[in-house]
Formats: structure tokens, sequence, C-alpha cells
């Protein structure tokens, strides 16, 4: 998959990316992240990229003839504005978004982009939420993280992804490792059983409780 990003502050980008599992994809050309500062396709002298807003009001808005040149020089791609009117993120949007072959991301700043930009070449609004972040870099971030460990081969043991939250509708069960003891709590007798059938039985039980108890809304009617 290649990813583009059209940014202000790319330094943002370059030290997160290039570690954990998007870095090792990257290094393995499983990931192909390009970082574009949009200030290098501002014709203005001083490299502005915003400006007032027609109608008066407080803030600035991104140029739409900058974000153009930007988008436009990069040449294909499924375009993604991040914006808290867009479509929330989930799971099986990242799914679906996972099967792009190249995506590029603008990241609004200030008080937003000219509409003329979403009109014309964005493809897909999307929030990671319902609040406002300072700039679209951080829900970039999460978009990318969260799409890019479904591609095929990113995640080291792909197994991973079927036991992981909201992929079966519910919350993953509760998870234990060594020391079998410590302070005196020690973890369910059943996961050191070897009887895999009842283990398996006691996961799906504690993921249904614990998506009862904290996301009900998962469920949708189910048992």
């Amino acid at each position: 998959m290649r990813i583009d990003i059209i940014t202000l502050f790319p330094e943002i980008f370059e030290q997160i990316l290039n570690v954990s599992i998007t870095g090792r994809a990257r290094k393995k050309g499983l990931l192909y992240i390009n970082i574009y500062n949009l200030r290098d396709f501002s014709e203005n002298k001083h490299k502005k990229v915003d400006d007032y807003p027609y109608g008066g009001g407080p803030g600035m808005v991104v140029r739409p003839d900058v974000v153009f040149r930007a988008v436009e020089s990069i040449k294909g791609g499924y375009v993604i504005y991040m914006s808290p009117q867009g479509v929330v993120l989930n799971q099986k949007l990242a799914e679906e978004l996972a099967k792009k072959e190249h995506i590029i991301f603008i990241c609004g700043h200030y008080e937003g982009i000219d509409q003329r930009i979403i009109d014309t070449i964005v493809d897909l609004e999307l929030s990671i939420g319902d609040y406002i972040t300072t700039g679209g870099e951080i829900p970039s971030l999460v978009a990318i993280d969260v799409i890019a460990r479904l591609v095929p081969g990113v995640l080291g043991n792909p197994e991973s992804l079927k036991n992981e939250s909201f992929i079966s509708s519910v919350l993953e069960a509760p998870q234990y490792t060594r020391p079998y003891d410590f302070r005196g709590m020690k973890p369910p007798d059943v996961l050191l059983s070897g009887n895999h059938k009842k283990i398996e039985e006691f996961r799906i039980n504690e993921a249904l409780k614990r998506t009862r108890i904290r996301r009900p809304d998962l469920l949708d009617g189910k048992n």
C-alpha cells in the first residue's frame, strides 16, 4: 500500500512512522509512505497557505490552490480529509480502506480547508471521534495505524487479527502471563488446564461479559 500525507507539520510523522509495526512494514516494502510539506506548494514568497475567510469570522482557512497543487502533484490515490464532520472511523471501515492500493491524507489546520477542496477532490471525510484536535496530523496517524496493520503481511502473526477487539463485534477477553502468582493475584485456573475447548469457552464468555459491561452497543441484540 502507498500512503501519501499532505501536512504543515511533516516532523510529526517522521519518527512515529519509522518505528514499531509501521516502521518494520516500511522496511519490508509492504508500506510506502511519503510525507509532503504543504508549504512547498505555496507560490507566496512567505510560503503562506492560508487566508482570511470570506464573510468574516475568526481564524484562517487553508487555500484551495495550494492543496490542489499538492494533490495533483501526487497523481492518483483515494483522498481522505481528516475532519470532525466526517464519517467516524471503525474497524469495518478500516478493513475497506486497507484494500485501497493508494491513499492520500490531507491534514487540515487553522479553521479548516476551503470547501471547494472537499467538494472536488476529497473522496472521504474521516473522523476519529466527536471532538476537536488542533489539526489533522494526530487523527491521520491514528487512521494510518488502524489501516496499515490490516494490510496483508504487516502483522507478523495474521492470527492476531482474528481475536482482536471489535473484529467479531465483541471486546477482547482479558489476557494473562507470567509470573503465575503476582502479589497474591493468579490467573484463572482454566487457562492453565491445557483443555483448549474449555479455554475457548472461557474466553468467549469473558469477552461477552466485558462487552455487555463496557460496550453494550456493540452487541446490537446479540446474546
